[in-house]
């Protein structure tokens, strides 16, 4: 049975073409996708991300549990609000899923995890926590809402009372605090600086008005796929999964390989860190003319591999992907187009930055 957010009829109302993502009944656009691309890259624009699962994890037990779980160092963890990204692992050392973990205290962490993977998820966490006798909530209680662009952080503000506008306005990146009973973190999957808000349901639809009123524009799914890929964002199941260790998915740079804590995957890690990582996670731009898709094979010197993401970026006004192709130098590099091969320029991403291209891109 598909599920629908708070938002659902809001959506509608807002005339939004709705699709089915991974079970969620979703807004991909509200007209237009391009246009609340360059809404969010130029000002401030808005998506329901309500189907995200937030965990709240309570116990005497839960750093311990959480130093376990995931790859990235929870030891960085002191402050109250600051957030972690981390890679969640199998024994193997492939991607379960990649998550936000903040830290409430030291009793209670909130975690939360992809929508699509959301079972899984809840099955492994459950799982891997029974030894730690700690208490594991789903909020569903919650709705969410990204706010992101430019001037996203000043609007949200703006509709603030005047103790939660100075809390939230002194945030630094990737840090939460609670606000006029929601809880918004300086977070985000744009490349964009604004906020990531917790409302509880019975509050959300009348703060999306609210953001509505004060020239927030509502973006779908596209848009938010686009501006992830042009921030070099992966996204799980596309550009990582069980198959795909975080040292072959662009994700080194939260693997933590601290002394005396041993995760889950950490082994499998270190023995292919010390055999070298076989396969490695490169940009891709084409100038000419042409979409570059997912599943696409790219040949380069050192062998083939493939397309992960792919598309068509707004704010460059051309074809942009991610690959993944075996480590070594890689020469020319051209993908497989409809059969013919088509040059193209490797990259280091993001592809864009604070709205705008990347040297050399």
């Amino acid at each position: 049975m598909t599920q629908k957010t708070i938002y659902n009829e809001t959506h509608r109302a807002l005339g939004a073409k709705m699709v089915d993502f991974g079970g969620w009944d979703m807004p991909i656009h509200y007209g237009s996708q391009i246009e609340e691309h360059h809404q969010v890259r130029r000002d401030a624009g808005m998506f329901d991300v309500s189907h995200m699962t937030v965990l709240d994890m309570h116990g005497a037990n839960v750093r311990a549990f959480l130093e376990k779980l995931v790859a990235n160092s929870v030891t960085k963890l002191t402050k109250p609000g600051k957030a972690l990204y981390s890679c969640m692992l199998d024994e193997n050392g492939g991607v379960i899923d990649d998550l936000i973990i903040y830290y409430m205290g030291e009793t209670f962490f909130r975690v939360v995890v992809n929508a699509a993977t959301r079972d899984k998820d809840v099955a492994w966490i459950r799982q891997q926590a029974a030894p730690f006798a700690i208490d594991i909530t789903e909020r569903r209680d919650l709705a969410m809402v990204a706010v992101q662009g430019p001037n996203a952080r000043e609007k949200v503000l703006g509709l603030l009372s005047a103790d939660a506008a100075k809390a939230a306005g002194k945030l630094g990146k990737f840090v939460a605090t609670e606000a006029d009973g929601m809880f918004v973190a300086r977070t985000g999957y744009t490349g964009e600086d604004g906020f990531e808000i917790m409302v509880p349901e019975t509050q959300a639809v009348d703060f999306w008005n609210r953001l509505l009123a004060a020239g927030v524009k509502p973006a779908g799914l596209g848009a938010r796929d686009t501006l992830r890929l042009e921030a070099g964002m992966a996204l799980y199941g596309q550009d990582m999964d069980e198959s795909v260790s975080p040292l072959e998915a662009g994700l080194a740079w939260t693997v933590a390989f601290d002394e005396g804590r041993d995760y889950i995957g950490r082994a499998a890690l270190e023995t292919q860190k010390a055999a070298g990582v076989p396969r490695q996670m490169i940009g891709i731009v084409m100038d000419d003319k042409g979409v570059l898709r997912h599943g696409q094979t790219a040949f380069t010197a050192a062998g083939e591999g493939e397309i992960l993401s792919g598309t068509f970026s707004p704010t460059l006004g051309k074809a942009i992907a991610l690959a993944r192709v075996p480590s070594g130098e890689l020469g020319s590099v051209e993908i497989d187009i409809r059969g013919k091969r088509v040059p193209v320029r490797v990259v280091k991403y993001p592809f864009v930055r604070d709205g705008a291209a990347q040297p050399g891109v």
